[in-house]
């Protein structure tokens, strides 16, 4: 199929880019003047703002898949302002742009939630899936907690509490919600959400994520 892409430079989207062309989908990705050399061979950039839909939606066609990858690199407390400036700024954009070009599946990685902690950046996300359902879009609403990959390593230190957290009932369920899930588990569950397309809007969870990831690789 024809997939459009907005945030295809990024830590998971050069990696799933290469996966759907693998796939033999034709990739059409969002990039900022001079950063379209960074696409995968093989995609066919589409020069716009993230943060203005003007300069992109009437590009989207003859895409029927849009994957939403745009946001704040390395999510953090204190960044409450780029949260709001960038990962909402783009999906209100994205969201829109989609109703507009006709899209007939939507695709956007929000987080696991609730959560203890990251609150600015869960409240950005789940109004991002708010927009979503608002737009009328058939969506598939992927859900990690931390993606572990090349400079995202520091939390297998934690491996061990979150193995103590699902050993007792009273912390199962949040240790398994808001677990850990490696890069190339999240870039297998992307690529069948874009495969698979969703009626309505489907939720893909942290252990939905792990089963894509382990049934790919199998």
């Amino acid at each position: 199929m024809n997939v459009f892409v907005a945030g295809g430079t990024g830590y998971i989207g050069r990696a799933l880019i290469e996966a759907m062309l693998e796939d033999g989908h034709t990739v059409r990705a969002l990039a900022r003047p001079g950063s379209e050399k960074k696409l995968p061979a093989g995609c066919l950039p589409v020069i716009g703002d993230a943060l203005n839909r003007a300069t992109y939606q009437e590009r989207i066609a003859p895409s029927e898949a849009f994957v939403h990858l745009v946001g704040v690199a390395h999510p953090g407390p204190g960044k409450k302002q780029q949260f709001q400036d960038i990962d909402l700024k783009s999906i209100e954009c994205a969201a829109a742009a989609a109703k507009f070009a006709g899209i007939r599946h939507f695709v956007y990685v929000s987080v696991a939630h609730p959560a203890p902690v990251m609150h600015d950046y869960i409240a950005v996300r789940r109004r991002g899936e708010e927009l979503i359902r608002a737009a009328g879009l058939n969506a598939t609403i992927v859900r990690p907690w931390y993606v572990l990959g090349p400079g995202h390593r520091w939390p297998y230190a934690l491996l061990p509490v979150y193995a103590l957290m699902r050993a007792i009932p009273s912390t199962r369920e949040s240790a398994l919600r808001l677990g850990l899930v490696t890069h190339r588990e999240m870039v297998e569950a992307l690529r069948a959400a874009v495969r698979t397309p969703a009626a309505g809007v489907k939720i893909v969870d942290v252990p939905e994520i792990r089963r894509l990831g382990s049934t790919r690789a199998a």
